[in-house]
């Protein structure tokens, strides 16, 4: 897929391509429940771009999101497929500021979580912040 990364994005990978999220700040706020949690989701491994070992990657996306059953029009960030959080570029179209989606593949379910990936980012708080139950359906 040949879409512009957001910027906030290539900041992050040219610190750290990928790898582990900081415990401060491993988990979004949700305004409702999902599979995962009453009031978060998880974020605890951002992909880097390029492989290392079995590693997933951004590069994957379009095979993971055909294997999975997701919009084509999403890089995925991160995920391990009973879900995925992903830069949706439904809406903004491949060179368009993509938005945030979380989409669940247990419920095939999605959720909006942020306009933008700054805003994402600037969302992120410490997952025992939350409730630890998952949530009921």
């Amino acid at each position: 897929m040949n879409v512009t990364l957001p910027s906030t994005l290539l900041d992050l990978l040219r610190h750290q391509n990928g790898g582990q999220v900081s415990p401060s700040r491993d988990a979004f706020p949700t305004s409702r429940p999902t599979s995962w949690s009453a009031d978060h989701v998880p974020f605890d491994c951002l992909m880097g771009i390029g492989r290392s070992g079995q590693a997933l990657s951004l590069l994957d996306s379009p095979y993971l999101a055909d294997e999975w059953g997701l919009p084509p029009a999403v890089v995925l960030i991160s995920g391990d497929g009973h879900y995925w959080i992903g830069l949706d570029y439904r809406a903004c179209g491949p060179h368009g500021e993509p938005s945030v989606t979380w989409f669940d593949t247990d419920d095939n379910s999605e959720l909006a979580l942020a306009p933008d990936l700054r805003s994402f980012i600037e969302g992120l708080a410490p997952a025992d912040e939350f409730e630890n139950e998952p949530s009921e359906h």
